[in-house]
């Protein structure tokens, strides 16, 4: 049974969690609650002059085909990152997990591109991919393929698509495998005696047996897409060519800091705490109901 801590002074647990407590309303609940104020206004780019306009900036915003088209993007590529990057961290955790010599020293190497970081990791592929001196145009222009992203819309959304997830499956990979090593191997040996294979075992038993594992990463990566993604793309791309790698995120940062369209970019950012609002719920009320059965 879990003991219960009684504390002497009923002043001592808030003095306890007092640091936390004024970091999260410093960094996140005041910066929050500035969003929504100023989304609400139309301001100058110096900010000498302000008007209250209610709702028009988020009237502005779904009126404007360049922010929707922004969204449907931001939605293709944080499905595809997510897509990408747990399917890889799967495949490699299931190796792993039945990895006995050296097992440590795999991980270890799987575990390392998370300390890599977003900018770090943009940079990376940029010079690999870059047209002129990147290693892999070279192997394309051999197999006939054109490469170049500064130029080449699908080419740009592709490769930030393959840095982010890349950037991601060390992450999965912890998760993934920490699920399946919790799994009782009488379960498992149970099935190989039964005569399944190694995927059959995967597919029957292991798979399903993950499956809160793979929910709670789906919206974990699905968040990372939305907002840990920015500094991939602002090294790789900036959102160009032609904005087709301008996603949400991205959006805020150029119509804000480079569009000096202070009011329009807050209601972006409000728009995307909801929506991660919302992930954070669904989440939150699927582990619920798991606890529950």
């Amino acid at each position: 049974m879990l003991k219960r801590v009684h504390f002497p002074s009923s002043v001592l647990p808030f003095l306890l969690v007092a640091p936390q407590i004024i970091v999260t309303v410093v960094f996140f609940l005041w910066p929050a609650a500035q969003a929504i104020y100023q989304s609400f206004l139309i301001e100058d780019a110096f900010g000498l002059s302000t008007e209250f306009v209610w709702f028009e900036n988020f009237e502005l915003l779904f009126a404007d085909a360049h922010y929707l088209d922004s969204f449907w993007r931001t939605l293709f590529f944080s499905a595809a990152v997510a897509l990408l990057s747990m399917s890889v961290a799967l495949i490699l955790a299931g190796f792993a997990d039945r990895i006995v010599r050296g097992a440590t020293a795999y991980r270890t190497l799987l575990i390392w591109p998370y300390a890599v970081a977003p900018v770090l990791a943009g940079a990376l592929w940029v010079f690999m991919f870059n047209p002129t001196l990147g290693i892999f145009p070279y192997f394309l222009d051999m197999l006939g393929v054109d490469w170049n992203h500064y130029l080449n819309g699908s080419q740009a959304m592709a490769l930030v698509i393959f840095a982010a997830a890349w950037k991601q499956i060390a992450y999965n990979f912890l998760f993934y495998l920490a699920a399946m090593q919790s799994i009782p191997r009488s379960i498992i040996e149970a099935a190989a005696i039964d005569g399944a294979g190694p995927v059959r075992r995967f597919k029957d038993f292991i798979f399903p047996l993950i499956s809160p594992t793979t929910f709670f990463l789906l919206v974990i990566n699905a968040v990372y897409a939305f907002f840990d993604t920015f500094g991939i793309i602002h090294a790789i791309t900036q959102g160009g060519p032609a904005n087709s790698t301008t996603i949400l995120v991205y959006k805020v940062f150029n119509d804000g800091f480079v569009g000096l369209d202070l009011g329009g970019s807050a209601a972006q950012s409000v728009i995307l705490m909801f929506l991660v609002i919302i992930m954070t719920v669904v989440q939150f009320r699927y582990v619920e109901r798991k606890v529950e059965y």
